[in-house]
């Protein structure tokens, strides 16, 4: 967009003043745009960081568990009553709006985790390894969300700044030009006819 090819008019000043105010509101709209995300993101990388310090203290107590299992109940057994604990269902995903980015949200209501089972059969080992790996899915489940929404955010900080860049490094300069281009053709304008009435006046 080249404005300083815009005639030189008062009315084109005019509206050339305005974009210009719009451009600065634009960019200032944006700035914090990307301030208030780039907040977000932080907050986002703190929380992964502490789901998968979380994730390896569970795997290693899962672990733990399912070795003592396995050793008190037999590899056999153990898998049989692996075999029958029913699919991962629970999974609640919602949407929330960051600054026009919709992103998504894992929830759970409150449950208590049900050994599948028949506990009598079995030792608390098992029933530890159990609840163990259920936690760690349901949090494996909480961190790829949180990666889901990082993702998004951080293609729409891209974005942001794009536009940013582009209004401050060449909209604003150019409306700024065009401006000073406009006034100072009128200025000399105004001179010239102020010279010709001095002249047709003497």
């Amino acid at each position: 967009m080249i404005f300083n090819q815009t005639i030189p008019t008062k009315g084109n000043l005019i509206n050339l003043k305005q974009q210009f105010v719009l451009a600065k509101q634009g960019h200032d709209l944006l700035e914090k745009k990307r301030n208030i995300i780039m907040k977000e993101l932080i907050d986002l990388i703190d929380q992964a960081r502490d789901i998968q310090e979380k994730i390896l203290k569970i795997f290693e107590k899962a672990y733990e568990s399912l070795q003592l299992a396995n050793l008190d109940l037999g590899i056999e057994n153990v898998e049989e009553y692996a075999n029958g604990v029913p699919e991962y269902d629970n999974l609640n995903i919602r949407f929330r709006s960051v600054m026009g980015v919709e992103v998504p949200e894992f929830y759970r209501e409150k449950q208590t985790i049900e050994i599948p089972y028949e506990i009598y059969r079995t030792n608390a080992a098992l029933d530890q390894a159990y609840i163990s790996f259920k936690t760690v899915l349901e949090l494996i489940t909480e961190a790829s969300i949180i990666e889901n929404k990082v993702y998004k955010l951080a293609y729409e900080v891209k974005k942001t700044k794009k536009r940013v860049s582009s209004l401050e490094n060449i909209v604003i300069p150019q409306l700024k030009e065009s401006i000073k281009f406009i006034q100072d053709t009128l200025e000399e304008f105004e001179r010239e006819e102020f010279f010709k009435l001095k002249k047709l006046k003497k």
